[in-house]
């Protein structure tokens, strides 16, 4: 069940990031009690379709984002908000993009949000885009900047960015340049990440290519979630996520 108390809201480029990065936290978050909020910059109508495709290019945005929806609930969150902007499909080499260049314009759209929203707590990608991923890096640079906009306006939420790098650790996906602050053993939420990432149906073959020696779902989820805290820049942490945060660290 969503929750009714202090709000989180959880910003990523596409459909899916909210599940593969975070999808723990934001599951014992929402069992804590707090109103989850999931914000996609995009519908990841640039994404894949499946093998074989579940949905018609033309369809993949809306499909993405009933994905989105199911994923969420399977979460416990209590509401999707989508921006609108369109994910541009992966180039012909492999190359990806970022889904705007106006910066300042998703950083305003973003700040009207939160300010309506009024979270305590704001969870984004990291500054390297985890694989370095331009849709990823500029929506972090998006949240940054609307960041920065409620903190000149007198008061701002507790900031963490997603796949912080854990000190003797190796993961593709860590942004090595935001060390980790605060690590989630979210093994006791496994189970509805796992029903989340079910939802997403279209990126299983993407997930999968990663990973073919994975022999269902569960295998790809990591069951530890690292994040790096932005804002207050000095501490302290907030007290829930201290509360779940893994005595023994496993690499790998």
């Amino acid at each position: 069940m969503a929750g009714t108390g202090p709000r989180v809201c959880c910003i990523v480029a596409h459909p899916d990031d909210e599940t593969i990065f975070v999808g723990g936290t934001l599951a014992m978050l929402a069992g804590e009690g707090f109103e989850v909020h999931i914000v996609s910059a995009t519908r990841g109508e640039g994404g894949e379709r499946g093998d074989p495709p579940l949905a018609a290019e033309k369809d993949l945005g809306a499909w993405r984002e009933r994905e989105l929806r199911c994923a969420a609930r399977a979460l416990g969150a209590a509401a999707v908000h989508v921006l609108g902007y369109v994910d541009p499909p992966v180039g012909a080499d492999g190359r990806l993009f970022a889904y705007t260049e106006d910066l300042a314009g998703l950083s305003r759209r973003l700040a009207h949000l939160l300010e309506d929203l009024n979270p305590v707590l704001l969870l984004t990608h990291g500054s390297e885009g985890e694989y370095g991923h331009p849709a990823h890096v500029v929506t972090h640079q998006g949240v940054l900047a609307a960041h920065e906009r409620l903190r000149e306006r007198g008061s701002a939420p507790y900031l963490y960015t997603f796949s912080a790098a854990i000190p003797g650790c190796s993961d593709p996906v860590f942004n090595e340049a935001d060390p980790a602050d605060v690590v989630v053993d979210v093994t006791p939420w496994m189970r509805a990440k796992a029903a989340a990432a079910e939802c997403h149906r279209t990126q299983h073959v993407l997930f999968f290519r990663y990973h073919p020696e994975a022999d269902d779902v569960l295998d790809l989820l990591r069951t530890q979630e690292s994040l790096h805290r932005v804002y207050p820049p000095d501490g302290p942490d907030l007290p829930v996520l201290l509360r779940h945060r893994a005595v023994r660290l496993e690499c790998g």
